[in-house]
């Protein structure tokens, strides 16, 4: 071992486990939060064009989802896998799993790209464009749809500095991004006159940077894991570990683009003021679910490192000490959003008294029920760490997809747009009957293994 992986081992089995999870969560919440401003930027400066503008921007939202798919299996798959062979002190495997991840994104990246340039309206039209608003959301895919294949590499090269304990390294290469995108924005939209197109060539510029920055460790040998052609291992193995874990991401990448075109659709028969004011909502909660997201991904390498260390009570105080943090800091959170939803949602929503009723709904609903879902995800990262492939795509898939898509038509068709507003926050509340009787089982299983490695020792003693 060199000294960065001595440093790294020493951090991962002997720190006090809420100051290393915190260490590496802190990064990739301040990442998180940048990612959600630059998100929120767009919408704030194309709010200015109108109504269908500010649609146009919600219904890319989808968008980004979509390419988030092509990275997000291959990113968490090669994270988690990565992190528990580093945890067992295979550095040279690690290498492989990142290096066929990335050129692997890289190419699912490119065919999103062009299939998405090909079919431009089609594809806007099935992501929930409206008659008024399409033309806005061409002009913004098409800028972001060029940056796909470096959107979707993104994904895995910031989840595995984070899997070897470089959270601070993935926070700048996400982070400078973000900034660059709040300050490219004003300038393409007002100042050369681009209007939503300006917005989406920053959001392609940032994209870029991104990738640049998260790239520049690997190259130049900073980081643990090597990134490298010559590691490329198309094999069974290290493909199946990917897929099996990842998948669970992927899925839950894929039913929330599935979500959003539906609730688009759904909004949209309505009005384009309920359009916006779901979508503009669903970007404000991001604040808090970045958060909640950041957290977690601190929290899974930890719990994986442990994992393939041996070390299950590290692994179980670990849950033990993130569970009580997202709860606690979920509830305070939601408390605060509910109490100036109105502010946050009227910088947007100005005068249109539609947008401000839905949008405010939808954010105070989601708040009452955000502390569940703060726990629901750190038992999901657990799962995901641990490399409990069916765990974790159980829970991943369950918020917007087997808990969300049964119940949208049956609550818009009793409530109309109020009920549109409420699906996201009983969806949160159902995950909760798939979360215990996992968390229960899983428990019992580490706390089995602890037990058998005391055993083992004093034999050994002995």
């Amino acid at each position: 071992m060199d000294k960065k992986e001595i440093s790294r081992a020493d951090m991962m089995l002997k720190e006090s486990l809420p100051k290393v999870i915190t260490k590496m969560a802190l990064p990739s919440i301040i990442s998180f939060i940048i990612t959600t401003v630059y998100n929120l930027a767009d919408t704030f400066f194309v709010s200015s064009l109108g109504e269908s503008a500010t649609a146009a921007v919600s219904v890319n939202a989808s968008l980004d989802q979509f390419i988030m798919m092509a990275g997000s299996m291959l990113a968490v798959g090669a994270a988690s896998y990565a992190s528990r062979l580093l945890g067992a002190g295979n550095k040279k495997k690690a290498g492989n799993v990142l290096s066929t991840a990335f050129f692997l994104a890289m190419l699912f990246g490119s065919i999103i790209m062009i299939l998405g340039l090909m079919f431009k309206v089609p594809m806007v039209r099935l992501l929930g464009a409206t008659d008024t608003c399409e033309i806005y959301s061409v002009q913004y895919a098409e800028y972001v749809l060029l940056v796909a294949p470096l959107m979707a590499a993104n994904f895995v090269m910031n989840q595995c500095l984070r899997a070897e304990g470089n959270a601070m390294l993935s926070m700048i290469g996400m982070g400078f991004g973000g900034i660059l995108n709040c300050i490219l924005d004003p300038i393409f939209i007002f100042k050369l006159g681009m209007g939503v197109a300006g917005a989406s060539i920053a959001t392609a510029i940032s994209k870029a940077v991104s990738f640049v920055i998260l790239l520049f460790p690997y190259i130049t040998r900073k980081s643990i894991i090597h990134l490298s052609i010559k590691n490329f291992k198309f094999s069974r193995n290290i493909i199946l570990e990917i897929v099996s874990v990842g998948s669970s991401s992927m899925f839950r990448s894929g039913l929330a683009v599935i979500s959003a075109i539906v609730l688009n659709n759904i909004a949209g028969i309505i009005s384009d003021s309920v359009l916006a004011g779901i979508g503009v909502s669903t970007k404000i909660m991001m604040f808090p679910l970045g958060i909640i997201l950041g957290f977690g991904t601190g929290f899974q390498p930890v719990a994986g490192y442990n994992w393939g260390a041996k070390r299950y009570d590290r692994v179980m105080g670990s849950y033990r000490f993130s569970s009580r943090v997202a709860i606690i800091g979920s509830a305070i959170m939601g408390l605060f959003i509910w109490i100036f939803s109105k502010n946050l949602i009227v910088i947007f929503a100005g005068n249109n008294q539609d947008m401000l009723a839905i949008g405010m709904l939808c954010i105070r609903l989601q708040s009452l029920s955000m502390p569940i879902h703060g726990w629901v995800a750190v038992v999901n990262m657990l799962c995901a760490g641990l490399g409990k492939a069916k765990g974790a795509l159980l829970l991943s898939t369950s918020r917007q997809g087997t808990c969300f898509l049964p119940i949208v038509y049956p609550m818009y068709w009793i409530w109309n747009a109020n009920g549109i507003a409420a699906v996201q926050a009983v969806a949160d509340v159902l995950t909760l009957f798939l979360a215990v009787p996992l968390i229960h089982n899983l428990k019992r299983e580490i706390m089995m293994l602890d037990r058998n490695g005391h055993k083992e020792q004093k034999i050994e003693r002995g």
